[in-house]
């Protein structure tokens, strides 16, 4: 791409868009690499691709959750299809940096985005410059991950049902934490105050780690999670944890019940990771991305690396995750009109 990146890739170690996204690639010289990549591609179907190396799109910094899901995905299928898929950290803007990027490039299969549920609430919410169903092609679910209900050891409640009693009894005195307005962990809160009709008080943080020590002095009183960050703290009896927010339980956590079983039915929620591709590519490269996804998540080594970060793999088709898409745009836009979420621009 730039004689900047290149000026830093040396003994086969390439660097593209950030000096903190590195990849290794076997067999290829960066000049070979680089020219590869910008090139424009010809047209391409399903029994010629891939014929070069694949970007791999992921709207974060290096070492989150996505982030690891692509660098654990990435080397299985560049081991199977005998091309590099290279790890392109657009981290920035919320996610509308790498989804511009990702919809701006040639709809061949080259260029593909990583995505979370975060693509489909931040247009309910901001004026941004893509539409997830209208500028990308579905290509499969990656992976799941819930949350965890937490509350402070000052509360004295040992289930979700017993929370909701305490804080039906005390309107406006329970305080609950997120990582900011329009966060998913915001709306997921507001969705169990309206299911659970309940008067609680949102409290946002710029992160989720200057939340906990407030959990855990008792300045809030309950917050959602993730499983990752959450665990060493419950571990270490910091903070109680009543439930998971997802469908099922967790294999970290098996003794802890869903949020619908311990004492709200319907409730429901999870951070899901998805595949995407430009708009327009050719629905046999979709068809291949999507069986070759599947795949590698199957196997047991990615598997493993996934639910170390408190996630399970899934897989789907194309179809099913465009219902899931749209109904969560539409479970989210339901939220954000009820609670009559606003947010700044």
């Amino acid at each position: 791409y730039s004689s900047e990146a290149c000026s830093h890739c040396s003994g086969g170690i390439f660097e593209m868009g950030s000096r903190d996204s590195r990849v290794v690639i076997r067999g290829m010289t960066c000049a070979a690499l680089c020219f590869a990549l910008a090139a424009p591609a010809p047209a391409q179907d399903a029994q010629s691709y891939p014929a070069r190396p694949v970007r791999l799109i992921v709207p974060t910094v290096p070492g989150t959750g996505m982030d690891t899901v692509a660098r654990t995905i990435g080397p299985k299928l560049a081991d199977t299809l005998g091309q590099a898929f290279v790890v392109d950290n657009r981290g920035g803007g919320s996610g509308t940096l790498a989804a511009d990027a990702a919809r701006f490039a040639a709809p061949n299969g080259y260029t593909l985005l990583l995505a979370s549920v975060s693509l489909v609430i931040r247009p309910l919410l901001y004026k941004v410059s893509y539409d997830p169903a209208r500028d990308f092609t579905p290509v499969t679910l990656l992976s799941a991950q819930p949350y965890l209900l937490m509350v402070s050891n000052s509360v004295p409640a040992r289930s979700v049902s017993e929370l909701i009693t305490l804080a039906r009894a005390s309107p406006g005195k329970f305080n609950y934490g997120s990582v900011g307005n329009g966060s998913q962990i915001h709306l997921m809160s507001e969705l169990f105050r309206i299911m659970s009709n309940t008067q609680v008080v949102h409290v946002p943080y710029k992160g989720i780690t200057l939340a906990y020590p407030d959990l855990i002095s008792g300045g809030i009183q309950f917050m959602f999670g993730g499983v990752i960050t959450a665990q060493p703290h419950v571990k270490a009896q910091r903070v109680k944890a009543l439930a998971v927010s997802g469908s099922q339980r967790v294999k970290v956590f098996p003794e802890l019940p869903t949020v619908a079983e311990s004492g709200l039915p319907g409730f429901a929620v999870t951070q899901w990771y998805s595949l995407l591709a430009p708009a327009g590519t050719p629905r046999g490269v979709v068809e291949f991305l999507n069986k070759e996804f599947t795949k590698a998540l199957l196997q047991p080594e990615v598997a493993a690396r996934i639910a170390a970060e408190g996630s399970e793999a899934v897989g789907s088709t194309p179809q099913q995750l465009a219902a899931h898409m749209k109904t969560e745009r539409a479970k989210w836009a339901k939220v954000i009109k009820d609670a009559g979420i606003r947010v700044e621009e």
